[in-house]
């Protein structure tokens, strides 16, 4: 059963030195950035939206995959539902001097409370937000991230696969749903998005390939 949107709230405001513990033991932020820079994603100028952005470990990722490919970016706006959350994201922020990058409260089957110019985006990046919710409310949150894109912008999603590690460390530890390639296929498929392509991480991150999936589509 998925957890309320409160819950959800809770959970990571009272785990968040905790979630930041796991997700740098199993080194995610290395990951996602190594996944990022070998990708086809990257170039000047992007606009981007980190949707479910936690306290910013894929932004934080993107912005050193550009500098690695001395990339600038055009901005970066940011959301997700945990105050705490935000908090923590913007002071990281600030102790780093960036600039451009906007952030606000906000649920992913919500995203009408977002400012109206949040839209025509080059890409979304979305990490370990989707899988807390329903498993049938996943195609809308889908089809509501594919309306904030460009006409040929992307999304690239990482999320939960169904294997027995993930069983405890994410279903049991953490109170969210896995996926199966055919559920997420098809959840894909509603939302309108056609010819989803599965990447993997880079070898020397294979442990998040046993997972996650990483999914890119085309608007």
């Amino acid at each position: 059963m998925p957890l309320s949107r409160s819950a959800v709230q809770e959970l990571y405001t009272t785990k968040i030195d905790r979630y930041s513990a796991f997700i740098n033991a199993f080194h995610s932020p290395q990951g996602i950035q190594a996944l990022l820079r070998r990708s086809n994603l990257l170039r000047r100028g992007l606009r981007v939206l980190d949707a479910g952005c936690g306290f910013g470990m894929v932004t934080f990722a993107f912005l050193e995959a550009l500098r690695c490919r001395t990339f600038d970016y055009k901005s970066i706006d940011a959301f997700d539902l945990t105050p705490a959350m935000l908090g923590r994201f913007q002071e990281t922020l600030e102790a780093r001097g960036l600039t451009g990058v906007s952030l606000r409260q906000a649920d992913v089957l919500a995203l009408e409370t977002l400012p109206a110019s949040w839209t025509h985006y080059d890409l979304i990046l979305s990490a370990s937000m989707l899988e807390y919710l329903p498993k049938q409310s996943l195609p809308l949150a889908l089809v509501g991230l594919r309306a904030r894109l460009a006409s040929d912008g992307h999304i690239l999603v990482v999320i939960t696969k169904k294997a027995p590690e993930t069983k405890i460390l994410i279903e049991w530890w953490w109170q969210a749903e896995r996926y199966t390639k055919t559920e997420l296929v098809r959840a894909f498929a509603e939302a309108g998005f056609r010819n989803p392509v599965f990447h993997r991480f880079p070898w020397r991150y294979f442990w998040l390939n046993r997972a996650s999936y990483v999914i890119e589509a085309q608007r």
